[in-house]
């Protein structure tokens, strides 16, 4: 088992701590924690492993503090939570045996996508609007496929819950994005699960990352409450933009392979 010093936890609970607060409003602290797992020495597979701990630990605090304000829709959230548990679990489970080229060439392009969503919808705000689908399709169909890519991928699958939350069940983006960190936490549990069973996960490190992600959740999900769309709104902009040229700058990412051949480089 690999061992870290004292100073290389508090580096990674600090890239955590930070994580937790971005996850509980926009997004994608994965970006943050799993190279810095990578440059701590874990090789990809322990480092996405461990790194659903410290995700796993963030989106439950974002969750209990939605749920204690009376943000969760128990109703809603127990059907969505069950689809995304069993879904994050499956893609665990394909992280050996699937390409993940199709996903690493398709999430950026969905992430700008989501981006211009939010920049083109001026009206959008913490009211529900009319929902295009309803509870128990969205639970079948759109939470398997993201749940699925959670486990299997990982970067994106909230900003994919919230869209299709706001967009398909007409949800408030306050509303949203509570209903987005149940989501995200099962998906996460579900996919911790198989690698715990697999012994992937590097535990005291994943245990250390998860108690400071649980804090910065904390602090996320109280300033997206009291800020709401104003808040929300510009981080799921940003974080999805970053996320998007993040992902298309990795060397195995297929679109930058195809960019740079149109360069002829």
């Amino acid at each position: 088992m690999i061992a870290l010093d004292f100073t290389t936890v508090l580096l990674l609970g600090g890239a955590a701590l930070l994580a937790g607060f971005i996850d509980a409003i926009a997004g994608g602290g994965g970006l943050l924690t799993v190279p810095a797992l990578m440059l701590a020495g874990l090789d990809p597979v322990a480092a996405i492993a461990t790194n659903k701990a410290q995700g796993a630990a963030g989106a439950l605090s974002s969750t209990y503090a939605f749920a204690r304000a009376g943000r969760i829709d128990r109703k809603i959230g127990a059907p969505v939570a069950i689809a995304a548990a069993l879904a994050g679990i499956a893609g665990a489970l394909s992280v050996t045996l699937l390409s993940r080229a199709m996903l690493q060439a398709a999430a950026p392009l969905l992430l700008i996508a989501i981006a211009l969503y939010f920049l083109a919808a001026p009206k959008l705000g913490d009211e529900d609007a009319r929902a295009r689908m309803s509870l128990g399709a969205f639970a079948m169909t759109i939470v398997p496929i993201v749940g699925f890519s959670d486990g299997l991928f990982g970067p994106g699958a909230g900003s994919f819950y919230v869209i299709g939350f706001i967009a398909l069940l007409g949800f408030g983006i306050v509303k949203a994005t509570a209903h987005t960190k149940l989501a995200n936490a099962a998906s996460n549990v579900g996919g911790l699960a198989l690698y715990a069973a697999t012994g992937a996960v590097v535990w005291p490190v994943g245990l250390a990352m998860a108690l400071f992600a649980f804090l910065g959740a904390q602090i996320g999900a109280i300033l997206a409450m009291r800020a709401g769309a104003r808040l929300i709104r510009p981080m799921l902009v940003v974080i999805s933009c970053a996320m998007a040229i993040r992902l298309m700058a990795d060397p195995a990412n297929p679109i930058r392979h195809a960019i740079a051949g149109l360069l002829g480089r």
